[in-house]
């Protein structure tokens, strides 16, 4: 059963110029999963679409989540496989009071423009 949805939009070009104004930003938001395995020449594009999964994953909860950080979201992508979310701390407590046992995640970049859409189920066995 589908339990929420969340979807977000993240243009790649403004997210980089936050990390080169700002490079603390990117350890504060982005952790060992979400950096691990990114190609170069691409990494920008990848680390706005894993910044538009966190979004994504907050929407498909349903907003605020006490205790939040944003390393409890992070996006894991080992080679020849789809990407994954590793959910833990106050989001995983969230997502376990609201029954979520399933995550599917999908993520795209282009034109720009990097794009994350998730979708929480209840009922179709733990990931």
């Amino acid at each position: 059963m589908v339990i929420g949805i969340g979807v977000d939009v993240v243009d790649i070009d403004r997210l980089g110029r936050a990390l080169t104004r700002t490079p603390a930003l990117r350890s504060r938001v982005f952790g060992e999963h979400d950096t691990h395995e990114l190609r170069s020449g691409s990494e920008t594009a990848s680390l706005a679409a894993r910044f538009a999964a966190k979004e994504a994953v907050l929407k498909a909860l349903g907003g605020h989540i006490p205790g939040f950080s944003w390393h409890d979201i992070q996006v894991s992508r080992e080679p020849s496989s789809p990407p994954r979310l590793i959910v833990r701390g106050g989001t995983e407590k969230k997502m376990q009071s609201m029954g979520i046992d399933s995550w599917h995640l999908s993520l795209s970049h282009d034109g720009g423009v990097a794009v994350a859409f998730v979708v929480a189920e209840s009922g179709v066995g733990a990931q």
